[in-house]
């Protein structure tokens, strides 16, 4: 994927699917934007995972759901903690970038819908399949 416009909507689609408040209409993008057997790995665990692993012997645990029926569960509880009380938005941090033939770069930041600042965000670089759908996203939360 190298047309902007296409590379453009599909990040929008991304970043609209962790606002999305109707499930069965997240449930509907997840099954558009993924390729059936699509994973997504949190390629950087937060801190406290890290360290309980660390502190059990085992090594920085992966942290993956793939299929559709595992993605909606992950973006519905994204979207459950961070965006249905109201107090946070997934957008868009900067123009999505093609890294490579279907790679494409997308930087998100998670703002106040108080003070419209950011307040988190990340990274996720998505690998796509031959119809445009993400076949793998690695997610770095708080690069920049």
């Amino acid at each position: 994927m190298s047309n902007e416009l296409d590379v453009r909507e599909l990040a929008g689609r991304y970043v609209a699917q962790w606002n999305e408040p109707d499930p069965a209409t997240r449930s509907a993008l997840i099954r558009d934007l993924w390729a059936h057997d699509g994973f997504q790995v949190l390629a950087d665990p937060p801190e406290e995972i890290r360290q309980a692993a660390t502190d059990l012997a085992f090594p920085v645990p992966s942290l993956e759901v793939r299929g559709h029926a595992a993605m909606d569960a992950r973006v519905s509880r994204a979207y459950a903690m961070f965006v249905a009380p109201g107090e946070y938005v997934f957008e868009a941090a900067a123009e999505p970038s093609v890294l490579l033939p279907n790679v494409v770069g997308v930087r998100w930041s998670m703002t106040s819908t108080r003070s419209g600042e950011a307040v988190g965000g990340g990274l996720d670089v998505l690998a796509l399949d031959d119809d445009g759908r993400i076949r793998a996203d690695y997610q770095f939360i708080g690069a920049s």
